[in-house]
């Protein structure tokens, strides 16, 4: 009797995973799959796919442009991931510990950018740091006397982390609030009773108990950022110069993209992207053992 009720149970469990399970091999499993055969053939505009064996992954080892590529990537992952969760992590210090209505306005205001569609975005974020004399910042450095700054010629990559920072911060700033507001009051009050500063509170209280949260925003936009080049396009394309802020999904893309009927190199282009697909399951492979990601979801660590 017992033996058949737990084949019932593993019976009906089963049937409950089937959609989730159907979702994610026709959306994650096909797709990952059909994009390293993909990479095996030269498939171009004329959408026939010649088998090529792996000889697009070693024009992918030898070609002197990769290491520029695989440099940017590892410059724009890292440099935007600091500044996402660094500033992240400050707005929702700063919006949880004052007026309530005012924290509840600052973070609405910081989550404008993501709402925003993303050329107008661009377009804000161009005219701000332009380098000519008539962007936001030189006109404001030349009132007061200064000389223009070529922004984006000069600082491209602290402008991209700016404006890919501003849309990526309000993700970690909303789950940071979301964990520091559900920390109980008991610890806050008992610390300051027993003389601890503001700083210290946050050092050695909030910081420790939402450590959780702030593994899963680096490995969730670590992941992210390695498909991500949306902002790059829509502001340098790469530029400037000869490939200063090409990452390796943007050289995908103009693979496969870039000019009509001149690219459509879509065989070497799925080289790129398997290329970060390995990169992706080996960096998820290492932040869940580093992170304990495991013990996140076992249980939750937070009343």
């Amino acid at each position: 009797m017992a033996s058949r009720r737990r084949l019932m149970r593993i019976a009906i469990l089963s049937l409950m995973l089937i959609p989730a399970t159907l979702v994610i091999v026709v959306f994650m499993v096909v797709p990952a799959v059909l994009t390293i055969l993909m990479s095996l053939t030269n498939l171009d505009y004329r959408f026939i796919w010649e088998w090529v064996g792996l000889a697009n992954y070693q024009k992918f080892v030898t070609d002197i442009n990769t290491l520029i590529f695989v440099r940017n990537t590892i410059i724009y992952v890292a440099g935007t991931l600091a500044f996402n969760v660094g500033m992240g992590l400050l707005l929702a210090l700063v919006s949880t510990h004052i007026h309530d209505t005012i924290g509840t306005l600052m973070r609405a205001l910081w989550y404008l950018p993501r709402v925003m569609p993303s050329v107008i975005y661009a377009f804000i974020m161009m005219w701000i740091f332009s380098p000519m004399d008539t962007g936001f910042l030189n006109t404001v450095i030349r009132g007061l006397g200064g000389q223009p700054v070529p922004w984006t010629f000069k600082y491209y990559w602290p402008f991209l982390f700016i404006v890919n920072g501003f849309i990526g911060c309000s993700f970690g700033m909303v789950i940071f609030s979301s964990a520091i507001k559900a920390i109980p009051q008991d610890y806050i009050i008992a610390a300051k009773v027993d003389g601890a500063s503001q700083l210290t509170i946050v050092r050695r209280i909030i910081l420790p108990l939402i450590k959780w949260h702030i593994a899963f925003v680096v490995a969730y936009q670590t992941l992210s950022l390695l498909a991500s080049f949306e902002y790059i396009l829509l502001t340098l394309d790469g530029g400037p110069g000869y490939y200063s802020t090409e990452v390796m999904i943007l050289q995908a893309y103009h693979l496969a993209f870039g000019q009509y009927l001149a690219s459509m190199r879509y065989g070497y282009a799925a080289v790129f992207v398997s290329v970060l697909l390995v990169i992706g399951l080996v960096l998820s492979i290492v932040y869940w053992k580093v992170f304990r990601l495991r013990e996140l979801m076992a249980e939750p660590k937070m009343e």
